[in-house]
């Protein structure tokens, strides 16, 4: 079905083709048996597969990565595509509009997606009162946060230290992300000092988990020690990773924008096998970047994942996605001689 539609979405501008399907998401809320159906269809749950992290139980470890439900719009419509968790944001404090558009590009022969978003959301009350609003909600919400645009550096941390007071109640887990590349400055706050100091204070905050959202683009001995020092200071948790700059990825670049798709995939397991290296088994890590089958999922389970994420595969794949990779994990598990998910983390280390 996907494939007769994603001709007519790709006809429209990248971000109103996003507009539609959030508003098909939002919709379903109101059409409790269509949400059921699609839940039936796509959601897989299955022993092998599950598994407690952060203190909540993930029924399949494939989740939707931060950036496509900003605003806490679509949990209930992510669960029915067969994810087994959601993260919501980036949330600021204030309400922001992001960056000129257009701002959102596709690289379709590359199945990747180039953005320059720039944390447009809408802001920490109204996506708190929605957060109210559907809490409890079906499946595990992580909420990643990052500081406004007009916030200098040195007021930054204030900015993250609000977010988690204000939000921590419905998180099961949180996410600092000093890491896109579409707010100036921004990931200068990749630097031991702030991270450091944020973690210091968000650990008097709030007992729920904090992770860190690093990049793609420093050198794997620098993402290593930052890292090891973010979990050291209080982090639990390890996401890897954002959006590149390395624009050499792609055909015709856009010159602003994170880079997200199937070319980010090598350059992201890099990282985040180095950083596995280093701390799989001191901290729960989850991995993110050109994820687009269980093949390329469980190669990132073995390599130490406890869970995985994926959004510009959602794109050109299509929802079947989730379920077609969980599936195949399940296949891949017993292949393996594996009876639990959790056998597999980190087997290839």
């Amino acid at each position: 079905m996907y494939e007769t539609v994603k001709p007519l979405l790709f006809k429209l501008e990248p971000e109103r083709a996003h507009y539609v399907a959030e508003s098909v998401l939002r919709s379903a809320n109101l059409f409790p048996p269509l949400l059921e159906w699609l839940f039936r269809n796509a959601f897989v749950r299955h022993p092998m597969l599950k598994q407690e992290c952060f203190g909540t139980t993930f029924y399949n470890p494939v989740g939707l990565a931060a950036g496509f439900d900003k605003n806490a719009t679509m949990i209930a419509g992510t669960k029915a595509l067969g994810f087994g968790y959601t993260e919501i944001g980036t949330v600021t404090p204030i309400r922001q509009d992001g960056n000129p558009k257009p701002r959102l590009f596709r690289h379709v022969a590359q199945e990747s997606l180039q953005n320059a978003m720039g944390f447009n959301n809408d802001g920490l009350f109204l996506v708190k009162k929605r957060l109210e609003t559907y809490f409890p909600f079906p499946i595990p919400v992580g909420i990643n946060i990052g500081k406004n645009k007009i916030t200098p550096e040195d007021e930054a941390l204030y900015d993250y230290t609000k977010l988690i007071r204000e939000l921590h109640t419905f998180a099961d887990y949180m996410v600092i992300n000093i890491s896109s590349p579409n707010t100036p400055g921004l990931r200068d706050l990749q630097n031991e000092r702030f991270i450091a100091e944020l973690f210091s204070r968000a650990k008097t905050l709030t007992d729920k988990p904090i992770l860190l959202k690093i990049a793609p683009d420093m050198p794997t001995t620098q993402a290593v020690d930052l890292t090891a020092m973010a979990v050291e200071k209080g982090a639990d948790g390890i996401i890897a990773t954002n959006t590149t700059v390395d624009y050499s990825l792609v055909d015709c670049p856009r010159d602003s924008g994170g880079i997200s798709g199937k070319v980010l995939r090598e350059k992201s397991f890099e990282i985040f096998d180095a950083v596995a290296a280093e701390l799989y088994g001191k901290t729960t890590l989850i991995s993110v970047g050109g994820i687009d089958s269980a093949e390329e999922a469980y190669r990132r389970i073995g390599a130490g994942a406890s869970l995985v994420q994926v959004l510009s595969a959602l794109i050109f794949k299509g929802p079947s996605l989730v379920r077609d990779i969980n599936l195949g994990l399940i296949e891949l598990l017993k292949q393996d001689g594996f009876s639990t998910i959790t056998e597999a983390i980190g087997s290839k280390r």
